[in-house]
């Protein structure tokens, strides 16, 4: 094994594996190692080292009497704070929920649990998932391990931004994270690593602390294309306690990538060409269009008319469905409670308390636009638009196999920039929430720098369940783009 056990993928660390040239408690050992060294990034909210080691011993005992799980056993993950973990802290990096130890495990877990997977702690993320940047978070924001010439700590992304910092500075090879609006692409493209989220119902959302419950679906965070696959081949299924889980058969998704993409068509939306837009995302936009004819594809430019009413589309429909599912945080039974002279002052000094400023903006929001007199106004407008986007894609995808666009407007931003103004923060996910709307699969893949040494990603989506598809197109732009930087930090610590 030439590698150091931190620096392998999924892929390389289960041949490895096999091999018998490592144990997995020795790949945990490096992962925890990594973990401690990193701590300055703030990647993690609940470090599970015993947990961990105990896990990866079992996993050596099962490959020892070759009962190996698959390709995921044995391989340290971890796991972002918004899926219920049996026993362990969730926090869903609110005040709110301090103390709260699950006695259940979520879904998405659990399969990977049952895949041999080796949870080595519960990593930070924005707010109940709301936020772009991981700086909303009850426990301080995460420090992306990248940085740029001017040396600031930079954002990670959101809200899956632990996640995404935690794979890129090689503390672990993969990690959970979940897409809402972008949750998973945006910060995979501001970290330099694969971020993807499957279709709406591909993967179960039982189990994990809802924000918007149309939207929300839990995804692959890795270095690597054929690792993501492995992990979501691993992660979904049809789930019965979910009644927005889908019943689809769950194919190998890494076997799908052949590495032949000719003949396959590419749409590029002409709505995705910004004013403002920096040359560098443009230029990077072009030559991925570039790198896929050179591979046999065809590229064909499509409209997605209805696409500048996405954003505001889903910042109606996203807070209200949070305004709803957040009124269970009640401080009654469980998470923080705040004393009150009554039951209603009660909940509201447990509320104004517990909630971060960012949640209460969105609960705010949410209340008002299904409030009387203006939910036709603005809720069931947003519906209506709902489904013109997605008739749109829908339209595209009768010409196109695959859709390719930017992943984020720019790269990571400094820590602190932006957040007196939420528009602009809202409008880092202009390029994801689209397919959030329509509910189809998308992915991120590290394709180049930019000027100041920062990671840009390009974003490829596919039809509803075509995540094979999605994958193949995927893989061929990472093989094109060779990515093979990383993070400065990683050689400090």
């Amino acid at each position: 094994m030439s590698s150091a056990p931190a620096d392998l993928t999924i892929a390389q660390a289960a041949s490895a594996l096999a091999a018998g040239d490592l144990s997995s408690v020795e790949l945990t050992e490096a992962s925890i190692a990594a973990m401690t060294a990193a701590r300055n990034l703030n990647a993690f909210i609940t470090e599970t080292p015993e947990l961990a080691l105990e896990r990866a011993a079992e996993s050596d005992v099962r490959r020892g009497h070759g009962e190996s799980a698959g390709p995921m056993d044995g391989i340290p993950i971890a796991v972002k704070d918004l899926f219920c973990t049996e026993g362990v802290l969730t926090t869903a990096a609110s005040h709110i929920l301090d103390g709260f130890v699950p006695p259940y495990e979520s879904t998405v877990t659990a399969n990977l649990r049952s895949a041999g997977a080796v949870m080595i702690g519960k990593t930070n993320l924005d707010e109940f998932a709301m936020g772009s940047a991981n700086v909303t978070s009850y426990y301080g924001p995460v420090k992306n391990p990248w940085r740029a010439a001017d040396g600031k700590d930079r954002v990670p992304g959101g809200s899956s931004g632990g996640s995404a910092a935690a794979v890129s500075a090689r503390i672990c090879a993969g990690a959970t994270g979940t897409d809402t609006g972008g949750s998973i692409r945006q910060p995979g493209a501001f970290c330099g690593i694969v971020g993807m989220k499957p279709t709406y119902g591909r993967c179960s959302r039982w189990g994990v602390v809802a924000f918007s419950s149309s939207l929300d679906q839990p995804g692959p965070m890795a270095r690597t294309v054929k690792d993501s696959a492995i992990m979501l081949t691993a992660m979904a299924g049809h789930d019965p306690k979910d009644s927005t889980s889908a019943r689809v058969d769950t194919p190998d998704f890494a076997a799908a990538m052949t590495g032949d993409i000719r003949g396959l068509k590419v749409g590029v939306p002409a709505e995705y060409r910004i004013d403002g837009t920096p040359a560098e995302i443009d230029a990077m936009w072009h030559q991925g269009e570039k790198w896929l004819r050179d591979a046999g594809a065809e590229c064909v430019p499509i409209s997605l008319p209805h696409t500048k009413y996405a954003l505001p589309t889903y910042y109606i429909v996203a807070p209200a469905e949070a305004s709803s599912n957040l009124a269970r945080y009640d401080g009654v039974r469980y998470g923080l409670r705040m004393p009150g002279a009554s039951l209603d002052e009660m909940y509201a000094n447990t509320r104004g308390a517990g909630f971060g400023s960012e949640v209460r903006r969105r609960v705010l929001i949410g209340t008002y636009v299904l409030s009387a007199g203006y939910y036709d106004a603005y809720y069931v407008k947003a519906q209506k638009l709902r489904t013109l986007i997605a008739q749109d894609f829908k339209m595209a995808f009768k010409q196109v196999d695959v859709i390719l666009t930017p992943t984020a407007p720019s790269s990571a931003f400094v820590i602190g920039e932006r957040l007196d103004d939420p528009i602009a923060m809202y409008l880092n996910d202009v390029f994801t929430v689209p397919a959030s709307i329509a509910g189809l699969p998308g992915i991120s893949v590290p394709a180049a720098l930019d000027q100041s040494g920062l990671p840009l990603g390009l974003h490829l989506i596919a039809r509803p369940f075509d995540e094979a598809t999605l994958f193949r197109a995927a893989h061929a732009l990472e093989q094109a783009a060779n990515f093979t930087a990383r993070p400065v930090l990683v050689s400090e610590l």
